[in-house]
């Protein structure tokens, strides 16, 4: 599976920050996210805001000077309208420069369309936080939900990855992880633990435990926002469970 057309990420980020919103729409902004661990909503209602405007300004040339702060951002009384706009603004800088166009990302040059993407899937998980504090349903695309997994791993693999986050060089070892989609139209995913890093690529293969389950579940199992209970687990249970204890970005 390729990378999604730009068109439908920038509609997956819409659709999911509007999720957002409504979820969250009359909530406490005091209220702790279980899922979203030491962050109140009003942290979260930040990020959203926040987090698109600054890789706007990437887009558009600007420097990256630290990523902003969260518990520093004021949500405007208006904030439904305010994390709308920071996405829509975000999705017409990447149109406006083009997608391929030459950015600085956090792994190295790469396409404009990284921050779209990375907002996209950002956003995603996050509208999930919304849902499980309010306590209503959720959806995620199966395309778009692949695609995150898919750059959970391409970041996880980056060479940069254990200066983002030291914790992820406890992945360093031996070792392999299968991932199935129950959806058949969907690739799984090998990942496998060297002694330099991990590795990963699409498709079938034998692996020391593999992990079944729609792509949605697999992802919020991935991302720690559903116990590994919401999949089958066939294998060496702990080896998955040192996987998700080290791999957060």
């Amino acid at each position: 599976m390729t990378q999604p057309h730009i068109d439908q990420l920038a509609s997956g980020l819409l659709a999911q920050i509007a999720a957002f919103a409504d979820a969250v729409d009359g909530a406490d902004w005091d209220t702790p996210v279980p899922t979203c661990p030491e962050w109140p909503l009003r942290v979260l209602v930040g990020h959203l805001g926040q987090a698109p405007r600054w890789a706007a300004g990437i887009v558009r040339g600007g420097s990256p000077d630290g990523i902003p702060d969260p518990h520093e951002a004021v949500p405007p009384q208006n904030w439904r309208a305010w994390l709308l706009a920071g996405a829509s603004e975000l999705v017409e800088a990447v149109r406006a420069i083009g997608p391929g166009t030459p950015v600085w990302t956090l792994t190295g040059p790469g396409p404009a369309s990284f921050w779209l993407r990375q907002a996209a899937h950002d956003t995603s998980v996050h509208a999930v936080d919304a849902a499980l504090l309010a306590g209503v349903p959720y959806a995620l695309e199966p395309d778009l939900a692949a695609d995150a997994v898919t750059q959970c791993l391409e970041l996880l693999s980056s060479p940069v990855a254990e200066t983002l986050k030291p914790a992820v060089a406890a992945l360093r070892g031996a070792g392999s992880i299968g991932l199935r989609p129950s959806e058949g139209a969907i690739e799984g995913w090998v990942i496998t633990r060297t002694q330099t890093g991990v590795s990963w690529r699409r498709g079938p293969g034998r692996a020391d435990v593999t992990v079944t389950g729609a792509v949605e579940d697999l992802l919020l199992v991935l991302m720690r926002r559903l116990p590994p209970q919401c999949v089958a687990i066939d294998g060496d249970g702990q080896l998955f469970d040192h996987w998700l204890a080290h791999s957060a970005l």
